[in-house]
């Protein structure tokens, strides 16, 4: 039988001290932080230099825009009521108390809507107390016909039927 687990050994097969060292892992990773810097400080610089000549040659946004500033993007308090509407609310609570309070002060009080044509409005509580009195009329009357388009056609053509008509009944115009 053969032996497979011998152990040949020879002298000149072993660790090669020669492939890898401390040193060039050591010189790799400083290399490599150095490059990082390096990098770094180029991408800030070529950031720097657009964002000079970007202020440098930036024009108005728009030609009604009289005003020249030194850096366009700060705004000052004053010139907040010159931007054009609508602006963001700045603190939504008191911007619209006003509002509510006069959705309220409608709700809960007598007026016209329109004087002209007579239409009021009144107290949302007596006007729940109506519907509750009155009721709404929610099925039509009995013997009426709800509308639909069937119904409203055939409404038209009963009105525009003039076939039963003597010619001197018929509108002028209209001769069969």
């Amino acid at each position: 039988m053969i032996d497979l687990h011998k152990n040949h050994q020879h002298d000149d097969l072993g660790f090669e001290r020669e492939d890898l060292g401390g040193k060039p892992v050591f010189g790799f990773i400083v290399s490599l932080v150095v490059g990082g810097i390096l990098i770094y400080y180029v991408i800030w610089g070529i950031f720097y230099f657009l964002d000079a000549y970007d202020k440098k040659h930036q024009q108005t946004r728009t030609p009604l825009v009289a005003i020249e500033k030194a850096n366009p993007r700060d705004v000052q308090a004053t010139e907040i009521n010159r931007f054009p509407e609508p602006r963001l609310e700045e603190n939504e609570r008191t911007e619209l108390d006003g509002f509510r309070q006069r959705e309220e002060q409608e709700l809960n009080s007598y007026g016209w809507v329109d004087k002209n044509a007579g239409v009021a409005h009144i107290p949302i509580d007596q006007a729940m107390q109506l519907i509750a009195q009155r009721g709404l009329s929610t099925t039509p009357q009995v013997g009426t016909v709800p509308l639909s388009p069937v119904n409203l056609a055939k409404a038209a053509a009963t009105a525009a039927d003039n076939s039963e008509m003597t010619p001197q009944e018929q509108p002028k115009g209209q001769k069969k």
